[in-house]
């Protein structure tokens, strides 16, 4: 296996290849074990603003429970660096305390609603609780021009602003869940190089024709400067 790209495979076995401390950061969100593979998605059709997308979270029961201490294990092995989001749901599996907590805030989120009003991620940096907000809503975002493929996507945004915070250039990067291939786009608009997994075959088509469109897209607007 190539120590770079996008790869359809279990992280578990992915991780076995690479050489201890190989990648400087690893920023992953892995199944939190709360039920957002789809069992949630189905139960809340009619309550976001986009439906025309929640057909696609169909339930693949991937969230049923979170990551082994194997998991973990490996992922401190194979990285200098980590942010781990939905640690609040595994702490216990985390064998470190940390003082730098990462928290994003869902502006526009409605209080009354089951969604998490914000988002934590246990990191293994030394400097205090860093806060990002950005409007992200139910099953959509608000004004990010992002379509959701995946029940638990994530915002291009908050990726970005992670890696310009926590990352150094020419820092390689490791994303052990891609899901919806916001975190390689991020990567890719940044200049980082990146190795990404994701198990569902399904899921992995649709990140990979996302990030392919995004390139694209992006090589357009640079060839006629817009």
């Amino acid at each position: 296996m190539e120590l770079k790209g996008f790869h359809n495979m279990d992280c578990m076995e992915g991780m076995k290849e690479i050489p201890d401390n190989y990648f400087e950061l690893a920023i992953v969100d892995p199944p939190y074990g709360i039920g957002e593979d789809g069992r949630k998605s189905n139960s809340r059709k009619g309550r976001g603003k986009h439906k025309k997308q929640i057909h696609i979270h169909e339930n693949k029961q991937w969230d049923s429970s979170s990551p082994s201490i194997e998991y973990f294990k490996e992922l401190l092995r194979v990285s200098k660096k980590q942010i781990i989001w939905g640690a609040n749901h595994f702490i216990s599996k985390i064998p470190y305390d940390s003082s730098c907590w990462v928290v994003w805030k869902k502006n526009g989120q409605n209080p009354n609603s089951d969604f998490a009003d914000c988002e934590l991620a246990w990191t293994n940096y030394k400097t205090a609780v860093r806060f990002f907000s950005f409007d992200w809503t139910g099953f959509g975002a608000i004004n990010s021009g992002e379509y959701r493929i995946h029940p638990t996507q994530k915002p291009v945004a908050l990726y970005k602003w992670l890696l310009s915070n926590y990352a150094k250039e020419g820092d390689k990067i490791l994303d052990t869940h891609v899901g919806s291939a916001s975190s390689l786009i991020a990567c890719y608009d940044l200049g980082f190089e990146y190795l990404g997994f994701e198990l569902d075959k399904d899921y992995y088509d649709m990140a990979c024709k996302r990030l392919k469109q995004h390139k694209s897209q992006l090589s357009l607007t640079l060839d006629f400067g817009m």
